[in-house]
C-alpha cells in the first residue's frame, strides 16, 4: 500500500519547490507528491522517482507527466545515473513489532535504511550535487549525524517542525565534503 503524505512530507516538500534543480531523484516516492511537485520547478529538468513499491510506481506513471520517469528500485539497486537534487523521505521510525509498516519502518533502531541509503547514495551525486532528507527525532538525531559524517557528507540542518507526542521532524542538506 502507497504510504500516504503526512506532515513529513508535506514539510519535506517545501525544501523540494525552493532548491530542487538540474536531474531529480525522488528515492522512495511513494506518493509521488516530491516527484510530481519538483517536475513543476522551472529549475528542473527531468525527475527520476523510485519505489521498492510496484503499486506506487504505477500509480505515478498513470499521470504520464513529461519530465517524469518511475521505475522500481529498492534504494539505488536498479540506479545507474548520477543526480543534482537527490530527494528521500526515507522510512525512519524503528519497527514496530505490534504495528509492522515498510514505509515507517526504517530498522530495528530506525536509522539502518538510511545508512544504506547514504553508503550508496555519493556515487549518484553529481559534482555539486546534494541530498534532501528528511528524518525524526525519533530515529536518534545525534546517530544520523554520526552516520553522515562517517560516510563522508557534511550536512546542515535547513528545517524542523515539531509535532504532537513530542516528535520533531529535521530536514538536512547533504553534500560530499
Amino acid at each position: 500500500m502507497t504510504y500516504e503524505p503526512q506532515e513529513d512530507s508535506y514539510l519535506l516538500l517545501e525544501y523540494v519547490k525552493r532548491l530542487a534543480h538540474g536531474k531529480v531523484l525522488d528515492m522512495g516516492t511513494g506518493s509521488g507528491i516530491l516527484a510530481r511537485e519538483a517536475v513543476y520547478s522551472n529549475e528542473v529538468e527531468e525527475v527520476v522517482a523510485v519505489d521498492i513499491d510496484e503499486e506506487a510506481v504505477r500509480e505515478l506513471k498513470k499521470d504520464d507527466i513529461k519530465k517524469l520517469r518511475a521505475f522500481q528500485s529498492d534504494l539505488f539497486a536498479n540506479i545507474t545515473e548520477r543526480f543534482d537534487t537527490i530527494v528521500f523521505n526515507p522510512p525512519y521510525l524503528p519497527i514496530d513489532e505490534m504495528d509492522r509498516d515498510a514505509a515507517l519502518d526504517g530498522g530495528v533502531k530506525g536509522y539502518e535504511v538510511i545508512e544504506m541509503f547514504l553508503k550508496e547514495a555519493k556515487k549518484h551525486l553529481k559534482k555539486n550535487g546534494f541530498i534532501l532528507m528528511l528524518f525524526s527525532n525519533r530515529t536518534g538525531k545525534r546517530e544520523i549525524d554520526r552516520i553522515i559524517r562517517g560516510k563522508g557528507y557534511k550536512f546542515k540542518l535547513i528545517g524542523e517542525k515539531s509535532l504532537d507526542f513530542f516528535e520533531q521532524l529535521y530536514v538536512y542538506k547533504i553534500e560530499k565534503k
